[in-house]
């Protein structure tokens, strides 16, 4: 049954000039759907280097051969972000692109372990990349629609708890699978464990149910509500479905001041981020537990260990989630923001002094608090920026400065790792951290509007 908004009873124009406020599971219902979202991306962060390194991918190629990632988001977040404020039908409007992506998601996820080739493995994760994010970047622009200003802060956070839960289990799957139920965590050289095979199908189910979830229990508003709450705003509703692709290049030079100070800090932080998720596996097997053979236990264990880190990182961000709202309100968003950067960073640094597998789970603690407000902060303080009628648009554009970075990261990350730091990863995740440290810096300079 689909939740009902609720929508004010007097006629007067004035009184539709805000979106009704939302109840707690309102707000949950229509955030679900990320719980499954992350089943995904955080299937694909801590395995696929695992999986290249298994089908014969040198250390020094791997940032080459995720390049998909960023790619994939620069082509397709701008595009489905643009589509989808223009697509009005009895499906809704964000809607239909939650279900498409997570039925195509489900299906790359199912057939990543099965890869027999490294060619095989790089063609699935551009798929499984791309359909992800067509199911995501419209989850960001919902909140902007369904959500008045005093809630927006709330509503990414209810995303960031949800995208914590989800890499919780679907980081710590292959582990689980292997200490608790037993299953083979060990295989033939090119070949996966069963650990890993399974965690792939298990994380498909999740992904596909959750996203489902959101669909049915969520109504979104029709083009009436939406010009009846902002009549200015939404004026030009009708001419707004028919596309005008020059469009997309006219409000890119036209994006509000906010976004381009947010676009200086987006680059440090993700830079950073798509360094640890590259190269935390490669670190955590050589630096402590001193083998870089995937076909030995130790490697798998040192593997396996990695998904343990990655959920308790995205776990402690679940929990963190909830105190963002409390923090920002006593300081601001930014300083909140730059708080949690700062620990961030110096949590990535770290690493490099561990010398045990159980200290990890400090540095961990430290970065999933910076990747809390990573997914919530910058988004709330954007969206009080951008005008109603295009914060798809919007959204799906200020990926740019998430995926350029990490391209960037790719073109540099393997040379750096061979050549200046001779293969010591761990030092790559150091490179990463300073990173984090320099977009703290930066988003003090950030103008909050709604702050």
């Amino acid at each position: 049954m689909q939740t009902k908004l609720k929508m004010p009873l007097n006629d007067d124009i004035a009184n539709y000039a805000k979106k009704p406020m939302l109840s707690f599971w309102q707000i949950w219902n229509m955030s679900f759907g990320f719980l499954g979202i992350q089943f995904g991306f955080a299937l694909q962060n801590s395995n696929v280097s695992r999986i290249f390194e298994t089908l014969g991918a040198k250390i020094d190629d791997l940032p080459i051969l995720w390049i998909a990632a960023p790619c994939t988001g620069l082509l397709i977040q701008p595009l489905i972000g643009f589509l989808s404020d223009r697509t009005w039908n009895r499906f809704g409007r964000r809607r239909p692109y939650f279900l498409i992506g997570a039925i195509l998601a489900s299906l790359a996820l199912i057939a990543m372990p099965n890869s027999k080739a490294l060619w095989v493995a790089t063609v699935i994760l551009w798929i499984l990349d791309s359909s992800i994010n067509i199911s995501m970047e419209p989850f960001r622009a919902f909140v902007g629609d369904m959500l008045p200003q005093k809630q927006l802060t709330n509503g990414f956070a209810f995303q960031s708890f949800f995208i914590g839960i989800g890499a919780v289990v679907a980081s710590a799957l292959p582990y689980m699978l292997s200490n608790w139920f037993h299953v083979e965590n060990s295989a033939l050289p090119g070949h996966l464990p069963d650990s890993v095979v399974y965690s792939f199908y298990l994380g498909a189910i999740a992904f596909l149910s959750a996203v489902v979830w959101t669909v049915i229990k969520t109504k979104e508003y029709s083009p009436q509500e939406l010009r009846q709450q902002d009549p200015e705003a939404w004026k030009n509703i009708d001419s707004e479905k028919q596309p005008s692709w020059l469009s997309i290049f006219s409000d890119f030079r036209h994006m509000p001041k906010t976004m381009v100070q947010l676009a200086f800090v987006q680059f440090f932080t993700w830079f950073a981020l798509f360094a640890m998720w590259i190269y935390t596996t490669s670190a955590v097997t050589k630096h402590i537990y001193h083998s870089v053979d995937p076909s030995t236990a130790l490697y798998n264990d040192g593997a396996n260990w990695v998904g343990v880190c990655f959920a308790v990182y995205n776990g402690f961000s679940a929990i963190f989630a909830f105190a963002l709202p409390w923090l920002a309100k006593r300081t601001s968003r930014k300083m909140t923001h730059a708080i949690s950067l700062i620990v961030g960073g110096c949590s990535l640094i770290s690493i490099y002094f561990v010398t045990t597998p159980e200290m990890l789970i400090v540095s961990m603690m430290g970065i999933g608090m910076a990747w809390a407000s990573i997914l919530s902060m910058p988004y709330a303080i954007l969206a009080g920026a951008l005008p109603a009628n295009k914060m798809g648009l919007y959204m799906g554009t200020f990926n740019f400065f998430i995926v350029i970075p990490q391209i960037l990261a790719a073109s540099i990350l393997g040379f750096f790792t061979k050549n200046l730091f001779h293969g010591e990863a761990v030092l790559t995740l150091a490179l990463g951290g300073f990173s984090m440290l320099v977009a703290a810096a930066l988003v003090m300079n950030v103008q909050d509007k709604n702050g």
